[in-house]
């Protein structure tokens, strides 16, 4: 029985009718970054075991490509390996990893790196900002995980149940890690670019304000992963009206900027960029959990 009324009828699943299979023959993709990107599709698409498989003997490029992957992507292991192939098997059970826990660790290491981006331009703390874009990679891998499993998912009902997790929840957890994941990215953006004004001498007054507007972004951030967690559309509407008074203090520094050096300028202008993108990506969350609310609540 469904929720909708309806009856489901499905044949008995086993676990080897839930293994997928693709192989890739490292003679026609000899490029790195093409491979990279097959097998990171792979992993998304949800095959449980990739064969990367060559005509001669496998390169030491392969396998540098098969170790950077299997070593970012979550439950990716070698099983099998000869001269001309490698055999890679997921090893995690996707009912371990419920999206809610793996949403919930994302904010976390996104919120911290954007914490820590903030005190690096304070402190011109330079070593701050590269740890930060290491930390990125760890977003990366999270995110795919997530994919993966919303993939599996829409093609295995009976793995929604035993998540206990409904499509819609499934969908808009992927919808909601995406945002995070490109929030994590301009967090990197803004440790960058105050990684190279670390030396440069800006007015006092701008960095209060970009301190201002960094904490506020933040804020945003926070409170609409809370939204999502507990199901407030009122937090939700709420968080979305204030996105306008950060797009405001960005564009008022913006032009205290004019005065500076270019370099300066420009820097100081892609870091005030990502801090509101930041802001309006969290008035996406909040409104996809409206959307996630209202469409979860029963008909009347």
């Amino acid at each position: 029985m469904q929720s909708d009324g309806t009856l489901l009828i499905t044949p008995k699943i086993m676990q080897e009718q839930l293994q997928r299979v693709i192989e890739f023959d490292t003679t026609k993709t000899p490029e790195q970054m093409f491979l990279l990107r097959r097998l990171i599709g792979a992993y998304i698409a949800g095959y449980t075991i990739i064969k990367i498989t060559s005509t001669t003997r496998i390169s030491e490029t392969v396998h540098n490509v098969v170790r950077t992957f299997t070593q970012t992507a979550i439950g990716q292991e070698v099983v099998e390996e000869t001269d001309t192939s490698i055999t890679l098997k997921d090893l995690l059970n996707p009912i371990e990893m419920p999206f809610d826990r793996t949403i919930k660790r994302m904010h976390i290491i996104v919120k911290g790196m954007y914490e820590d981006t903030i005190r690096a331009f304070e402190t011109k703390d330079k070593h701050l900002t590269e740890d930060v874009i290491q930390r990125d990679t760890d977003i990366d891998r999270l995110h795919w995980l997530v994919a993966r499993q919303y993939n599996i998912i829409l093609r295995h009902v009976s793995l929604a149940e035993k998540m206990n997790i409904t499509n819609g929840t499934a969908s808009t957890c992927f919808l909601i890690s995406r945002i995070i994941e490109r929030i994590g990215d301009h967090v990197v953006g803004i440790a960058e670019n105050t990684s190279t004004l670390i030396k440069s001498k800006i007015d006092k007054k701008i960095i209060e304000q970009i301190l201002t507007a960094s904490n506020q972004s933040l804020d945003l951030f926070n409170r609409s992963i809370n939204s999502f967690f507990r199901k407030d559309i009122k937090n939700s509407n709420e968080t979305i009206e204030s996105v306008a008074k950060l797009e405001d203090l960005c564009e008022k520094i913006n032009t205290m900027i004019l005065n500076e050096e270019g370099s300066i300028a420009l820097s100081v202008g892609y870091i005030v960029e990502s801090i509101q993108r930041i802001g309006e990506y969290s008035q996406d969350i909040s409104e996809t959990v409206i959307n996630y609310v209202i469409g979860e609540e029963p008909e009347k």
